[in-house]
């Protein structure tokens, strides 16, 4: 998608050009939340759009974000205490995780990668919400590969959500 060429303060106004339905894509994988998340894994964190949701909805979880972007990095850790520099590649933190959630992150990685982020996700969190843009073969892979389910679909975007 190249986003992380993108700075912090021009992100979400790039995005949202994009994208047109991105926030609708944010509030349907907020909604896909099987159950009210305690420890919450966010892949990708970026300027912490998806955080601010997520918290807004279930304001009890404590939020963990990785970015592999410095400086979307520096930006969420000014709203955020825990943010780490990582790519969704590398091991997870330590969990269990109630949910490990990711929006417009997961489409950068290949084939391998996204499978073996599913299964190091599964062996690692109690559920995965992934919102991204997917075309029929990525979501059909995500789908068998995290053992989800499409919550919602809408031009090229699509949420999907695992429970374990």
């Amino acid at each position: 998608m190249g986003q992380f060429d993108w700075t912090p303060d021009e992100y979400l106004e790039r995005i949202r050009a994009r994208i047109p339905r991105y926030d609708e894509l944010q509030e349907q994988a907020i909604a896909a939340i099987p159950f009210p998340p305690e420890r919450v894994l966010e892949l990708g964190m970026g300027t912490g759009e998806t955080t601010r949701r997520l918290i807004e909805a279930y304001p009890d979880a404590w939020v963990i974000g990785l970015d592999s972007s410095p400086d979307m990095v520096f930006r969420a850790r000014q709203s955020y205490d825990d943010v780490q520099l990582a790519r969704m590649e590398d091991p997870l933190p330590d969990g269990p995780w109630d949910l490990v959630i990711s929006v417009l992150s997961v489409g950068d990685l290949d084939d391998e990668q996204k499978q073996a982020l599913c299964r190091r996700v599964r062996d690692h969190s109690r559920s995965l919400v992934i919102g991204d843009e997917l075309d029929e073969d990525d979501l059909g892979q995500l789908i068998e590969w995290s053992g989800g389910d499409v919550t919602w679909q809408a031009d090229g975007l699509a949420v999907i959500r695992a429970t374990y």
